[in-house]
């Protein structure tokens, strides 16, 4: 069973998209929250999820902001975004936070429930119309098939958010080692950036 936390400003849409969950016979829903203030009293107190869904634009904290603020105090939690726009920009900073994966919320069911299994299991998933427009401008960029096997596997966990620390963690690597891959994996893919990495693994089926 894969326990889910829902935060969403909207109480009919996170009910909703909690009775939708519900329906799988693999996931339950532990909690809700209305924003993402109120996800960390809940994240505090209650039982840490396996999978939390968040919306991005909500009042006090949003979407983005809890996902920066997890990751600064060390969560690896998986954390996939939900929201109504297809704003490449957001699915950016959404990367950038540190967000597992990135859907609009008027997916089908089957779709959000492979979603939450994907990130379960430690995988990363992404709107596919979002991909398309950041995909512009990528077409050009280095073959990932100039990675090693373990720069493949590093770039994977980079992906889902992981720091150099907790990549060497999961690896039995030291930190700089890790560190070494990362500087290597960004020259081969000729970008400075662990986001534009992500995206050209994204853009070559890599994850």
């Amino acid at each position: 069973m894969i326990n889910v936390a829902l935060v969403d400003d909207q109480q009919l849409v996170r009910q909703g998209i909690a009775g939708l969950l519900s329906l799988s016979d693999d996931i339950s829903i532990i909690w809700q929250a209305e924003n993402g203030e109120h996800a960390q009293e809940m994240l505090a107190s209650e039982m840490i999820p396996d999978v939390l869904l968040l919306d991005i634009r909500m009042p006090k904290v949003n979407g983005i902001e809890l996902v920066k603020i997890l990751r600064s105090q060390g969560s690896t939690l998986p954390i996939l975004m939900l929201t109504t726009f297809d704003d490449s920009e957001l699915f950016m900073q959404s990367l950038q936070a540190g967000a597992n994966g990135f859907l609009l919320k008027d997916v089908s069911l089957e779709k959000l429930v492979n979603a939450v299994k994907t990130l379960a299991d430690g995988g990363f998933v992404a709107e596919p119309v979002v991909i398309k427009q950041l995909n512009q401008g990528l077409n050009d960029a280095p073959m990932i098939d100039n990675l090693t096997e373990k720069e493949q596997q590093i770039l994977k966990l980079v992906a889902g958010g992981f720091s150099n620390k907790e990549i060497a963690r999961s690896i039995f690597l030291a930190e700089g080692t890790v560190k070494n891959h990362v500087s290597t994996i960004l020259s081969k893919l000729n970008t400075r950036d662990r986001t534009r990495a992500v995206l050209i693994a994204l853009n070559q089926g890599l994850i």
